[in-house]
């Protein structure tokens, strides 16, 4: 590093001046008191403070410098700098001025200064750079000082304005401020999946000494290794994101940003970040050296670095960082759709995949029908690659499509909804004979209030301008097993799951006039202030039923 002289023994000028002023008894002016005071503040923010960590702003191209001495009376004593960069590779070298203690003390008399200096500048023999680094590492020198030496430190960066720490100690009896990495640093992965990666690590031989105070705490991301924790924190910022302080390594409360998710169970920390250019995810896992990561992508390449933090002061060192791509997710298997057949497919909510249905068109005019069984389904129709048809469907869904002969059409169906969904699949080209009879414009029953009594109840519903066949089923059901019953109902099963002794009755009916297209049936024989469930099916030519929403209705207690 290039650097001008006048720099480094400036500071022995503001030592002299200090202990000038240290041995001031009394200011004359308030003048004077001003003076001694601005110098104290000047030369105190050049040195280094001893046992702590410091954090330093450099500014692009601008060298800052800072200096250390050890206090009088300490003859030879081991010290140690820690240097962690943040963000950018740095520049730092650590000089060396070797005076002897009576040049100090001439220079402290104050009347030959200027002249020693001078004498100092022609030696600069006595100035030696002792060590020098270049990078984005955390790095540490150790060695050992004596109280006839002043030291500085000179930090520089090139690429841009950054940030860095520098802790500095000469006390190596109270432990590290920092955690130790074992001999071997490097991750190790052990197992990938489509979806997991299983990393393990040596232990620290700090987790080993301080099992209470120290843990592990991972970093994946889907952009590159970082060196720092430091770096990692200023490459999220940057990205848009503000994050609580170290990453929320220790297990403080934080107040996330509404792009982080924050989760804890078996003793996990993980904070997820959310950014336009991928996700950051934090998982801290105590003192355990293998961890599974799940809910990865299939066939995505991911970066993990394992940081071993002390949960006293928040410092933290990394391990050698890796990385992994996971498997590529099979191809979903897809199944042939044949003319008329009906297909029930059930879907699994939590992998939220999709199952793949083909069929090659044998006429121009196609229809594909859609019976909901349970949850919730998307569906996603293309023909010949492109998209025809993308929805979520309810109840009896019909696709009317016009094409050639010989078109490929592919059905994607896919539940969006955690529990499992249920959905039947039609293919015809034969409209003439439908499959599902045809609905009315409503499939709810209702029921009236003011009919009901102690043992029975009247019930109503829609019917259609086709003579078709209606059953009437109830079933006893307790106060809190409604929600259970009307969520778990299929509604593509028939009277053929039911039990026997819930039948009421069956009966045709049909209404040219839609608007009287209305039938209504009272139940009788039921107990008083008890709650019954009703069913209604409806049969068509195809004898493929479709049940109405299901309605819950209970008897009063008094009459």
């Amino acid at each position: 590093l290039k650097m001008s002289w006048f720099w480094f023994y400036l500071p022995l000028r503001l030592l002299m001046v200090a202990r000038f002023c240290h041995s001031i008894k009394a200011p004359t002016t308030s003048s004077q008191q001003s003076f001694k005071t601005d110098l104290f503040n000047f030369y105190h923010s050049l040195i280094l403070a001893d046992g702590k960590e410091t954090t330093i702003h450099l500014l692009k191209d601008i060298p800052k410098r800072y200096y250390f001495v050890l206090e009088e009376g300490r003859a030879l004593a081991p010290f140690t700098i820690t240097v962690t960069p943040c963000d950018v590779p740095i520049e730092w070298s650590i000089l060396v001025h070797k005076a002897s203690a009576s040049f100090l003390g001439k220079a402290a008399q104050g009347d030959h200064d200027t002249q020693e200096v001078s004498k100092s500048q022609k030696a600069p023999s006595m100035v030696s750079t002792i060590f020098n680094y270049k990078g984005n590492s955390v790095e540490t020198y150790m060695g050992v000082s004596s109280h006839s030496a002043l030291y500085m430190l000179e930090f520089l960066s090139t690429e841009r304005d950054t940030h860095i720490t520098v802790y500095l100690t000469t006390d190596t009896t109270s432990g590290h401020l920092y955690p130790e990495l074992p001999m071997d640093p490097r991750i190790d992965v052990i197992g990938i999946g489509h979806t997991t990666v299983t990393l393990t690590w040596k232990h620290s031989p700090s987790v080993l000494q301080h099992r209470e105070n120290i843990q592990y705490c991972l970093l994946v991301n889907e952009k590159h290794n970082y060196k720092t924790l430091c770096a990692a924190e200023t490459a999220i910022r940057s990205s848009g994101m503000k994050l609580p302080p170290t990453l929320a390594l220790s297990l403080s409360p934080y107040l996330l940003e509404p792009q982080q998710v924050m989760i804890l169970s078996n003793s996990e920390l993980s904070i997820i970040n959310k950014a336009s250019s991928g996700e950051v995810r934090q998982i801290c896992m105590g003192t355990k050296n293998t961890y599974t990561v799940p809910n990865l992508s299939p066939s995505t390449q991911y970066y993990f670095d394992i940081f071993v933090v002390n949960l006293l002061t928040n410092a933290s060192v990394a391990y050698t960082g890796t990385f992994a791509r996971t498997l590529e997710e099979p191809e979903p298997k897809v199944m042939e759709m044949k003319d008329g057949k009906v297909i029930q497919v059930v879907l699994d909510g939590k992998k939220q995949k999709f199952y793949s249905l083909q069929y090659q068109a044998r006429h121009k005019k196609i229809q594909f029908t859609f019976q909901l069984c349970r949850g919730q389904v998307q569906v996603h129709i293309t023909k010949n690659g492109k998209t025809v048809a993308l929805e979520n469907i309810s109840g009896l869904r019909y696709f009317s499509l016009k094409g050639k002969l010989r078109d490929t059409y592919l059905v994607q169906v896919r539940s969006t909804e955690e529990s499992n969904s249920s959905v039947k699949v039609q293919v015809s080209s034969h409209f003439h004979k439908p499959l599902f009879p045809l609905l009315p414009e409503s499939l709810k029953i209702k029921s009236f209030s003011k009919l009901r009594t102690c043992n029975s109840v009247t019930i109503a519903w829609l019917g259609t301008q086709e003579e078709s066949k209606y059953c009437v089923y109830k079933k006893r059901i307790e106060e809190d097993q409604v929600w259970m019953e009307l969520q778990s109902a299929d509604r593509c099963s028939g009277p053929e799951s039911r039990h026997k002794s819930e039948k009421v009755l069956c009966k045709y009916f049909y209404d040219l006039n839609l608007q009287r297209a209305v039938t209504t049936e009272t139940i009788k024989g039921l107990d008083a202030g008890t709650l019954y469930l009703f069913d209604v099916y409806l049969f068509g030519p195809s004898g493929i039923p479709v049940r109405y929403h299901s309605k819950v209705v209970k008897t009063r207690k008094k009459c």
